[in-house]
């Protein structure tokens, strides 16, 4: 069948590298001869065809795509990538201290479309799965896909449970690297910043001898290496929390000038229960000498101090404490060095047999690094180790505060307790290795008209985390700080003494194994098509059919020291030990399609998965398109989708966490659970939050839709949207807290009390409850014409969200529409995202400039804004817009050399701000799921070919 006026003006804009992959209907070439075109697989069907042919929306990044717009990993793809959700997936965004769905988060970048998450996000390698992340057994790593040897990456805008079975509930990426090649060629990229640091280099070479059709095999291989340099969160001047006049300051009083502390009646200390301020009468618990009327101003007490905003935290009793710029201590971008390889042989045995064999392999070390620890005088370091009155600095502080307080308000001799952020301790820094590797054993050809490809694979990506600076043994940091030999009390210049360093040194428990995880994953997949030899007025059908067996396996194996010391404040997760946990599932799948007319086309799809312990599950799909006219074609499709939990969803064991925030009531006395220290029932408690696995847990399930049009008025133009929606029912998570306060009497269990009826913890295991429900748009446009001589294009793609609703509870109705608010931990929904493409070649030279828009969102209220005690004169409730232009160019005017230069961030535009809470988001000041904090970067490709 010759190609009808639609799928010519597609073919001729260049689209099988935008949206439109898939968007047309038949084969032979735009010169209406009849030519055949090679049957290939493309992602979201098991039914061979052509690249020009079917109905399934999807997004196809050739390799020269990727290279101009200087993209050197699979994480920076997904983050310029609009139909890619906005959460805590990148490596900025988990940059800190992790907990809750993040514990364990150490190096991973994750894939998320439509921000369904990326464990409801399947990522393929060469259209086959490959291993979940060793430490967190749920969502594959980004880092560890050998993306210097990429051909395309394939990305389906829909559900897929019906084809592929788990996980794919927001799309599909497919990552395909080059299937034989014959040369040698070599190349190296830089991606330098102009304000330095967060330097990126990449190097990649890759070999292959062998013509599959003149000698019956190729074997190939590449080798790359790439270098991510430290970003630190002082690098950058608007990466600041000290902004109160816009409503975000830190919440901490631990500073590298410590500031000192009351303690309950029963612990004797210098400032006993608190200080009566002669201003007014005011009780003071917080005091920093530093801050004090007259004194030299918190500023002075080393980098990355400023006062207490006691006003945004509501806490009169902290009007002279200090806090510390934590946010900004901590790396933006995580030093990073991987190293991959992929290795091929494919051998033809007969005329339409070929077996191949893939090798992949990668190594992958990350370094986060957060703010030092913070001492407390709290449970963990009692009043030994408060500041001893033989200290070096007891007299001066004592001093201080007499000289405001009165002498006869303290306690001389007592120790003083204090809140210290221990610089002299060094960064918090956890080292994370991931090797990963996928063996594959392939077989494709044709037997009796039917195309077969079987495989058998076998899959790992092994993670150790080990502890770097700023760690210590609890008991002997203890006694160091007790000892008086460590000086909380340093002004900038001055320096802790060297018997000091030693002890701290001797108490460090650097290189010490924090933990370790193994995912496995065994596979034999087979997959069966042709075309029946029935026939419809639009052809004939055709279908495939397959079977899919595999084992997941995942070990996890905590602190596996033999002498189990306590390290102070480190992040072990020893409650969650598994001991390589494993399933096997078992699938069989069909799909059917049905050229009802030449201008209408079904597709049915279905498949069967059944999992031990679990049951199973069955997934339908249908799916159409059908072109009324040459120039316009409609095309939808229906499914449901299913995710099982994961291993640690099922088998984690108790863990605890202590609630920091000010924001917290009891709900049983305080209708909302908001603090109100002036509304009696609603003072401030901070329970123990209890998190932990549930092995009675149900697999999610979802539905997903679609409708949307392609419409070509003239062949230099085209145009699609395509409308979609995703409800998700018996949702896997940690039992919301906004759920346990909001529907109290259905969760009093959960509240737990001790004898008194205080509120001493919160039970926020695991649970299925309620669900999501998201709908949205997506538009590509294309505008192709010629000048002097050239082509220009111009490409807009853009991704819409309209709705984003959450319930807690099945029964319950869904919330308020949440798009264009701030939601903390998970996807933040912004309303519109956008690429704009202009791109001209001519000759030997070819440019590009885009334009990435991401709009803005209501920003998380202030906790003196929420409970309407106090507003800062300059808080904007609006995050504005932020739009980046990057440019290239690329040269092949010599022989076998290719060279792009560009410039990334333009016009060096600086994320836009956000008052958001830092204790439950990285960014000071910024936001990680949305800005690229790295500022105006130049970028230089170099390719050489050998031979």
């Amino acid at each position: 069948m010759k190609l009808n006026k639609l799928v010519q003006a597609l073919a001729l804009a260049g689209l099988s590298t935008q949206v439109f992959a898939q968007e047309t209907t038949q084969q032979t070439d735009t010169s209406e001869a009849d030519v055949k075109v090679e049957r290939i697989r493309v992602t979201g069907s098991s039914i061979k065809r052509t690249a020009l042919e079917g109905d399934l929306p999807i997004t196809v990044f050739s390799r020269a795509d990727i290279n101009a717009a200087g993209i050197t990993s699979a994480e920076q793809l997904l983050l310029q990538m609009n139909i890619a959700g906005n959460s805590s997936d990148n490596l900025a965004s988990n940059g800190g201290i992790v907990s809750e769905e993040q514990r364990g988060n150490n190096g991973v970048s994750g894939a998320n479309l439509r921000g369904q998450g990326s464990d409801a996000t399947l990522v393929l390698l060469n259209g086959r799965r490959v291993a979940t992340h060793g430490l967190k057994g749920r969502s594959v790593d980004l880092n560890s896909i050998p993306f210097a040897a990429l051909e395309r990456v394939e990305v389906l805008r829909d559900g897929a449970s019906a084809v592929y079975g788990t996980d794919a509930i927001g799309g599909v990426i497919n990552f395909i690297t080059k299937k034989d090649y014959t040369g040698a060629e070599a190349s190296a990229f830089v991606d330098h910043t102009e304000a330095g640091g967060g330097n990126i280099f990449r190097t990649n070479v890759l070999f292959g001898t062998g013509d599959i059709n003149k000698d019956g095999w190729n074997v190939f291989g590449t080798l790359s290496y790439k270098k991510n340099e430290v970003l630190a969160g002082n690098d950058r001047d608007f990466s600041t929390t000290f902004q109160p006049n816009r409503g975000l300051s830190p919440d901490t009083r631990g500073t590298p000038f410590a500031t000192v502390f009351n303690r309950g009646s029963s612990q004797a200390n210098l400032i006993g229960t608190g200080l009566i301020d002669p201003l007014d009468g005011q009780s003071v618990t917080a005091i920093n000498i530093l801050d004090l009327p007259g004194a030299a101003g918190c500023e002075t007490g080393g980098d990355l101090m400023g006062p207490y905003d006691h006003k945004l935290w509501n806490s009169e009793s902290s009007r002279y404490a200090c806090a510390y710029d934590y946010p900004a201590a901590a790396r933006i971008q995580q030093p990073q060095e991987s190293i991959d390889f992929i290795g091929r042989a494919t051998f033809k045995l007969a005329e339409s047999h070929i077996a191949t064999l893939e090798f992949v392999a990668s190594q992958v070390d990350v370094s986060k690094a957060f703010e030092p620890n913070q001492i407390s005088p709290g449970s963990t370091f009692g009043p030994d180790a408060w500041y001893p009155s033989t200290g070096e600095s007891y007299d001066a502080i004592y001093n201080a505060l007499s000289g405001y307080f009165g002498a006869d308000q303290l306690n001389y001799g007592e120790r003083i307790a204090y809140r210290w952020r221990c610089i002299a301790c060094g960064p918090r820094e956890i080292d994370t290795t991931t090797k990963a590797y996928r063996f594959l054993a392939a077989f494709e050809g044709i037997i009796a008209d039917w195309d077969y490809n079987i495989g058998i694979s076998r899959a790992s990506s092994e993670s150790d985390s080990t502890l770097g600076t700023g760690y210590h043994y609890t008991a002997e940091l203890q006694q160091v700080l007790g000892s008086g030999l460590i000086n909380p009390f340093l002004l900038p210049g001055q320096s802790q003494s060297a018997a000091g360093m030693a002890a701290l040194e001797g108490a460090s428990a650097y290189g010490v194994k924090l933990y370790g995880g193994e995912s496995i994953m065994t596979q034999i997949d087979a997959t069966f098509s042709r075309e029946l030899n029935f026939s419809l007025p639009g052809g004939n059908i055709m279908m495939a059919a397959g079977v899919d067996l595999r084992r997941e396996e995942f070990k996890f194996n905590g602190d596996e020291r033999a002498e189990l010391r306590p390290v102070f404040n480190a992040p072990f997760d020893n409650a969650n030990v598994l001991d390589k946990v494993s399933r096997d599932i078992k699938a069989v799948f069909a799909e059917v399609y049905f050229p009802i007319l030449d201008n209408l086309d079904v597709t049915l799809a279905s498949r069967y998965d059944k999992y031990d312990g679990f049951g199973s599950s069955t997934n339908p799909k249908l799916s159409f398109s059908y072109r009324p006219i040459e120039e316009l074609m409609f095309r939808g499709a229906f499914s449901t989708g299913f995710k099982v939990p994961s291993f640690n969803q099922l088998f984690n064991g108790v863990t605890e966490s202590q609630y920091t925030g000010l924001d917290l009531a009891d709900p049983a006395t305080c209708p909302g659970g908001v603090a109100d220290e002036n509304i009696a029932g609603c003072e401030r408690i901070q329970p123990v939050e209890i998190f932990g696995g549930k092995e009675d847990l149900s697999p999610e399930e979802s539905e997903q839709k679609s409708f949307g049009f392609v419409v070509v008025p003239v062949d230099y133009f085209n145009i699609s949207i395509d409308w979609w929606e995703i409800e998700r029912t018996d949702t896997i998570r940690s039992a919301p807290r906004d759920v346990l306060i909001e529907n109290y009497d259905l969760f009093t269990a959960n509240w737990i009390r001790n004898g008194q009826g205080d509120i001493v913890a919160i039970d926020r295991r695991y649970i299925n409850s309620g669900g999501t429900l998201t709908r949205g748009i997506e538009l590509d446009a294309n505008l192709t014409g010629e000048l002097a001589g050239g082509a220009w294009k111009v490409n807009l793609n853009g991704s819409y969200i309209d709705t984003f609703k959450s319930k807690g509870i099945d029964s319950l109705p869904y919330s308020e529409n949440l798009v264009g608010e701030y939601v903390r931990y998970y996807n933040l929904p912004i309303k519109w995202k956008h690429t704009l493409n202009f791109s001209y070649a001519h000759g030997d030279w070819s440019h590009s400039l885009t334009q990435l828009y991401r709009d803005g969102y209501n920003d998380e209220l202030p906790v003196s804004v929420r409970n309407e005690s106090y507003v800062p004169s300059g808080w904007d409730p609006k995050v504005d817009t932020y739009v980046t232009y990057n440019y290239s160019v690329t040269y092949k005017g010599i022989d076998d050399l290719s060279m792009t230069f560009g410039i990334k961030n333009l016009f060096d535009e600086d994320p836009p701000f956000t008052a958001h809470q830092n204790d439950f988001a990285a960014g000071a000041g910024w936001e990680p799921r949305i800005a690229d904090p790295r500022g105006r970067a130049y970028t230089l490709l170099v390719e050489y070919k050998f031979m």
